[in-house]
């Protein structure tokens, strides 16, 4: 029976008009009659003896029929299929396969049935098959088959009416907008359903105002009557060609009971060591990793609006043995954040979905609206990454990957080692970062660090903000909007440097000028206020000029008095890797030899 047809297997086809991987698969092989090419898909009739009915196979099942694998007249197995009605004709229906496996080559000739039944049988339309199916069914499966499940692999633009099951794996915040036409407001939700297919749906103003309090993060839904059209890549966050456009008219309602069948947020984790790749591009990136540290809430002024939003920033690490601090922002700052600070202690395993990779000390992780993040997360990742931390990891050294990354590059990270320039870049372009910042690294000297200058500020010891006194006794910050008896002191600091070809002066702050001074603004300070014959604060800044560094900059301008001018600040300093240097030589005499 290799090479026969499933019996009535078209009536079957039609009896129950969705097949997915959660259904009682009933077998259905049919013969592939009148393959052939429309637009990236192919067509053909399925063939069971009896009965054909006009089919289509996905695109991505074109590498198949192209290597041979489904012929003309061969036989397929359907693993997964939807019954849709040809547009303009309410009898005629079509099967669009969505799974299907290869049992047969090419047979000798089209399969035809026998049985004296076959033009009766043939006779009856489509709709009559399933209403006498209908009628014989139980009322709970008369239900069932009234609903017509599309896996989202299936829709298109141009297809009528569908509906899906889909379960809600992100849920971003109310946005508002302005533009040409006026005021507005929006909101996105990603939608997965039971094969693991992801799509973005969006919502404006009155279904963003109808729908907003509806959809709830890992609930099912059914939807229908929604629009499709082609993704916007700069703004989508799924692998999608297509994005969906949920309207006031549109149905949606909440499936009870069916949570099991949908699969949870899936992730695609990149790991830490290999972040250097990302940073400052489009695409966004999902993170898994153990708590290390977790920062107290602060309060960050937004350029925009000037509205002070919430941000904690935690500290993550993983089997790399490198950490990366991700800026967790408003209700996840406030809410989720205070609930890793209170079981910090423990190191718990956090997933991260949809982060933006930007270039803060070298390497830095940033929340957007629609970033989710699951504390403990019950996946194979979470579970070996907690097993290497209990075992081994805890007892690791960890280094950042913005300050630590390796000079060769090889897994594709940025490298003190690359965009390298002399200071001469700088002076003679005094335009550089006039549109935007721009960053660069280099090699220079510490060659003067004026003594008399203000070397560091007041800061609030949970904030890192500025603080004044107060009235009576201690110190203002402004920021969290409360008085503390003492404060810390945080450099900000001009240094000036140098190489043969020229000089200029860095701006650096607290992090980056603890490595140039070789201690804390509070302990040179200290020093600073003793009294000896010897003057262990100047001494102290001796002992940092004429040190070489490798240093990541960004240049921007910055307007004083009416005037532009240059300003470029530190963003990571590093020691010189005296072997990689030489490397790096030998490929740059390489280079003039070749061009010459």
């Amino acid at each position: 029976m290799e090479n026969s047809v499933t019996q009535d297997g078209i009536a079957t086809v039609l009896s129950n008009q969705s097949l997915d991987s959660s259904s009682v698969r009933p077998e259905i092989v049919v013969q592939v009659v009148d393959l052939k090419a429309v637009g990236n898909r192919y067509t053909f009739n399925a063939n069971d003896g009896k009965m054909k009915i006009k089919a289509m196979l996905p695109a991505t099942l074109t590498s198949d029929i192209i290597s041979g694998k489904i012929q003309n007249l061969g036989l397929i197995r359907l693993l997964g299929y939807t019954v849709n009605e040809i547009p303009g004709k309410s009898e005629e229906k079509y099967v669009l396969v969505t799974k299907c496996e290869a049992v047969s080559p090419a047979l000798d000739s089209e399969i035809k049935s026998e049985l004296k039944s076959k033009q009766e049988f043939v006779a009856k339309s489509a709709s009559q098959i399933i209403n006498e199916q209908r009628g014989n069914a139980a009322p709970a499966a008369r239900m069932a088959m009234t609903r017509r499940v599309h896996p989202l692999v299936s829709l298109n633009p141009y297809q009528g009416s569908w509906t899906i099951k889909v379960r809600v794996t992100n849920k971003g915040v109310m946005r508002t907008y302005k533009n040409a036409r006026g005021e507005g407001c929006v909101f996105n939700v990603e939608l997965t359903d039971e094969e693991g297919t992801q799509i973005q749906a969006t919502m404006f103003n009155a279904a963003a105002k109808k729908f907003y309090d509806i959809f709830h993060t890992g609930k099912v839904y059914y939807i229908s009557r929604g629009s499709l059209k082609l993704a916007n890549k700069q703004f989508k966050t799924v692998q999608n060609d297509y994005e969906m456009t949920i309207n006031e008219n549109s149905d949606v309602e909440e499936a009870r009971n069916e949570e099991m069948f949908v699969p949870q947020t899936k992730f695609n984790f990149v790991p830490i060591d290999e972040l250097g790749a990302y940073v400052n591009q489009k695409e966004l990136i999902d993170v898994i990793g153990i708590v290390q540290s977790v920062s107290p809430t602060m309060s960050i002024r937004r350029r925009n609006d000037n509205e002070m939003i919430p941000k904690r920033d935690i500290t993550l690490a993983d089997e790399s043995k490198k950490t990366v601090v991700v800026s967790l922002w408003n209700d996840l700052a406030t809410g989720l954040g205070q609930e890793l600070l209170d079981m910090a202690d423990k190191h718990p395993v956090v997933a991260i979905k949809s982060l933006k990779v930007g270039d803060f000390q070298g390497v830095s992780l940033s929340t957007i609206s629609r970033s989710n993040v699951v504390i403990n997360p019950d996946s194979p990742e979470a579970t070996k990454l907690k097993s290497w931390y209990d075992s081994e990891g805890k007892e690791t050294s960890m280094s950042a990957i913005g300050s630590g990354m390796s000079p060769s590059a090889n897994n594709g990270s940025r490298s003190m080692y690359s965009d390298r320039v002399c200071l001469s870049h700088f002076t003679s372009n005094p335009s550089l970062g006039e549109e935007k910042p721009v960053f660069f690294n280099t090699r220079a000297y510490i060659s003067f660090i004026k003594p008399d200058q203000t070397m560091w500020y007041r800061a609030c010891k949970t904030c890192n903000k500025k603080v004044t006194e107060a009235m009576d006794s201690g110190y203002w910050c402004e920021g969290c909007q409360k008085k503390d008896e003492e404060c810390s002191l945080r450099y900000i600091m001009a240094v000036k440097v140098s190489d043969s070809t020229g000089e200029t002066w860095f701006s650096a702050f607290n992090d980056e000028a603890e490595k140039i001074i070789g201690c804390s603004a509070d302990e040179l300070n200290k020093l600073k206020s003793e009294e000896g014959e010897v003057n262990e604060f100047q001494t102290k800044l001796k002992e940092a000029t004429w040190s070489a560094h490798l240093f990541r900059v960004s240049v921007s301008q910055q307007e004083y008095n009416s005037e532009k001018r240059q300003r470029i600040t530190v963003k990571g300093v590093s020691p010189i890797d005296f072997a990689a240097e030489t490397r790096l030589l030998l490929q740059d005499i390489s280079k003039n030899k070749t061009s010459q």
